[in-house]
């Protein structure tokens, strides 16, 4: 038969543990805002952009990929205290310059991801809150590619093309519009690592990994790029093309 001071032990015991676990995650979090790169929330709720992305593949991209790629990004910083201070930006673009690869490599692929996938969710939209492009944005893909679905085709060519993981991006690169592609989490802005002919400032991207939509397009990727043009946040590419171009 249990006594009250066994039960009395056992809720201690419990507690305690609650406790030091809450202690611990914690102590996780203050890690990770003193490293200075924290998962930021969703723009808008996991469902808003049904039907073309669906929820349960927007809360595991982002709270399950997405957070992973933070953790390891604040673990790389933690063996370089030299970059502490400086923007992700800044480092990605000069990653040769990492003198362990020990470091550069899960700089490479965390804060890849980490910049990748915050770009990601901020160049969508609910289909309804998408816009259009600006005049400016519109003439641009008409001087670079001759017309929006030329681009949109040959934009498309590129994400479905893309061997493996990777992106597809547009890019201003010395004031011109331009479509490329990168590798697993690297971007345009990675020099030294991505090919010159492929550096620029990213004002569209697009995820092509099968984590971004294979739940509900299982291998049809052509059908996932389809359907995703019904959710770019034209607003937010034509503020992007502004800043790139001032």
């Amino acid at each position: 038969m249990k006594t009250s001071s066994d039960l009395n032990r056992r809720q201690f015991v419990h507690l305690g543990t609650l406790a030091a676990g809450a202690a611990l995650l914690g102590s996780r979090a203050s890690a990770a805002e003193a490293a200075g790169h924290v998962l930021a929330p969703l723009p808008y709720a996991a469902a808003a952009l049904e039907p073309h992305i669906d929820a349960r593949t927007m809360e595991i991209h982002h709270g399950k990929h997405h957070a992973a790629y933070v953790a390891g990004l604040n673990a790389a910083l933690a063996t370089a205290p030299d970059l502490a201070g400086k923007s992700l930006e800044s480092i990605l673009a000069d990653l040769p310059s990492v003198a362990a690869d020990t470091t550069r490599t899960p700089l490479r692929n965390h804060g890849g991801g980490h910049w990748n996938h915050t770009f990601f969710w901020n160049i969508m939209a609910p289909a309804a809150d998408a816009g259009k492009p600006s005049a400016a944005l519109s003439k641009a893909i008409d001087s670079a590619f001759g017309s929006m679905d030329v681009f949109k085709k040959s934009f498309a060519e590129a994400a479905a093309k893309r061997f493996g993981s990777g992106w597809a991006w547009l890019i201003v690169q010395d004031g011109k519009l331009k479509i490329t592609s990168t590798a697993n989490q690297d971007n345009p802005l990675m020099k030294g690592l991505v090919p010159d002919a492929d550096l620029g400032t990213p004002i569209l991207g697009l995820d092509v990994w099968e984590h971004a939509y294979y739940l509900h397009y299982q291998n049809r990727r052509p059908d996932y790029v389809t359907a995703w043009w019904n959710v770019v946040n034209w607003n937010e590419v034509s503020k992007r093309l502004a800043a790139a171009t001032s």
